[in-house]
């Protein structure tokens, strides 16, 4: 009886770290690239959301059959946000996970977003999509090593299917 009930405990003592490894990177990468990304994004702060993608990433425009590096995406990202400030556009982005895979220094998430642009004018655009990404740690931290995603049919309704961050 002694036998069983030791290995019940190990057992439940190995799989209670198993579950609780994921949940830690989980808030590691919530922490050091998604809430980063989301605020920079929403604040049109090219520095601050380059800053959670690797130098080293790729960006993968599905819709448009596109891939390019990290120095390409910076100059659209920088373009992109000097026309919004120009303009007086705010917008902000959400984000809601279908899957979120992640060891040691490694990680792979799909989800859907939700893209706002209030225009001076006020104007509310929406737009919606389907993300795929790798992460990987880097001396420490978290960055985006591929960032792809795609409309998809994605609407309101598939959006809030997902899972929010927290």
């Amino acid at each position: 009886m002694k036998r069983i009930l030791s290995f019940l405990l190990l057992v439940l003592i190995q799989n209670t770290a198993g579950f609780s490894q994921p949940d830690s990177l989980r808030q590691q990468i919530n922490q050091q690239v998604w809430k980063p990304f989301m605020k920079a994004f929403n604040d049109l702060d090219t520095e601050g959301f380059m800053a959670v993608h690797s130098r080293e990433m790729s960006r993968v425009i599905q819709d448009g059959n596109l891939i390019y590096g990290h120095d390409k995406y910076n100059m659209e990202m920088k373009q992109g946000n000097e026309n919004a400030k120009k303009t007086n556009q705010r917008r902000t982005l959400e984000l809601r996970f279908t899957q979120r895979i992640a060891a040691n220094d490694r990680a792979f998430e799909v989800g859907y977003y939700k893209f706002t642009s209030i225009e001076r004018n006020g104007n509310i655009r929406k737009g919606f999509g389907k993300f795929h990404v790798l992460l990987r740690r880097e001396n420490g931290t978290w960055k985006i090593l591929m960032d792809a995603d795609a409309s998809e049919k994605t609407d309101e309704h598939v959006f809030m299917s997902g899972k929010p961050m927290e």
